[in-house]
């Protein structure tokens, strides 16, 4: 797919830079910044998802992308840039960078030619199936939304009761263990307790990074053709190198950097039968339009964490978006 776009014109003058900001509760800030190019008379974005605050400050703005390339080329053109020239607080920072600029780059070539995403590549945009994030009680939103699916954050404090008043709803399709999480405000330590209770109760939930030792891969015996791969994959490498093929995978864009990467691995999923399904980075801005077209493209009827913003800015509205989404085109 990556060679049916490789070779689009791009016309970058300048470009520029938006930050945005959400503050949440316990007095977390999230901070994006939305690259903006502009060539040609119109205009590509791309959302930069890195999640320390701090590491949006001090943001290249004299980046030497201006020019007439190829996308090939100007993908190419960002390895030999310094995208965080005081460093990045976190490795996975360094490719939602990366993506940012691809994605703005992709965007613009992408209007300077006349073309979607979908055109470009032969593909029909689809009404996309969406679950919500949450670390929180969900009773609220199916109060709001009676027919919202959910993808939870299992911890080691919740309990047996817990879970099976939760599985008895039948709205939980992924439970993501973050295992594969380290330094992080999320990280969940391997609790054989927990994957066992996971495992047994929810028969049919996708399992997400659990932490593989001896004893955790005992407590999930039996559901290994459920467990998925999310923070380890940047990379059709690090999806072979698995111990097993998996059968599910969550595609979140801004972890592989690199357009090419993203597609290379999408294309080796489907013929090689992997369910996909979309992750989220808490986008504020165009990001969030963007990883809802991909699913659109590529996943849409799979359990996509990809909810409208609304889901994210704190209590149920008195009106949610219903899923599926209607096509979204943003790319």
């Amino acid at each position: 797919m990556y060679d049916r776009l490789a070779s689009l014109p791009l016309e970058i003058e300048s470009y520029a830079l938006e930050r945005l900001e959400l503050r949440g509760a316990h007095a977390f800030v999230r901070v994006t910044t939305t690259v903006v190019m502009r060539g040609g008379g119109v205009e590509g974005r791309g959302e930069d998802v890195t999640y320390t605050a701090s590491d949006h400050d001090g943001y290249p703005g004299r980046l030497p992308l201006a020019g007439h390339r190829t996308l090939d080329e100007h993908s190419r053109l960002l390895e030999e840039c310094e995208l965080f020239p005081d460093g990045a607080s976190m490795l996975a920072s360094v490719d939602y960078r990366r993506w940012a600029f691809e994605s703005a780059a992709l965007d613009l070539a992408l209007r300077q030619n006349g073309l979607t995403l979908g055109g470009a590549l032969g593909r029909v945009y689809r009404r996309v199936r969406f679950v919500m994030s949450t670390r929180h009680e969900i009773e609220p939103w199916l109060e709001a939304n009676p027919d919202l699916e959910f993808k939870l954050d299992p911890t080691s404090d919740w309990t047996d009761a817990r879970m099976r008043k939760l599985a008895a709803l039948d709205r939980v399709r992924v439970l993501d263990l973050k295992g594969q999480y380290e330094g992080t405000a999320v990280d969940q330590a391997p609790d054989p307790r927990l994957y066992r209770s996971v495992a047994t109760l929810f028969p049919d939930a996708i399992i997400e990074d659990p932490a593989l030792n001896h004893t955790t891969r005992e407590a999930l015996h039996g559901s290994e053709d459920r467990w998925s791969w999310d923070a380890p994959i940047h990379s059709l490498d690090d999806v072979r190198a698995l111990e097993r093929q998996p059968r599910f995978l969550n595609i979140k864009p801004s972890r592989f950097g690199a357009l090419s990467r993203l597609l290379e691995t999408i294309s080796w999923c489907e013929q090689n039968g992997v369910v996909m399904y979309g992750g989220g980075q808490l986008e504020l801005g165009v990001g969030r339009l963007q990883i809802q077209t991909l699913a659109s493209l590529f996943y849409a009827d799979a359990p996509n964490d990809v909810a409208p913003a609304v889901y994210n800015e704190g209590d149920p509205a008195a009106e949610l978006p219903h899923s599926p989404l209607e096509s979204p085109t943003a790319l």
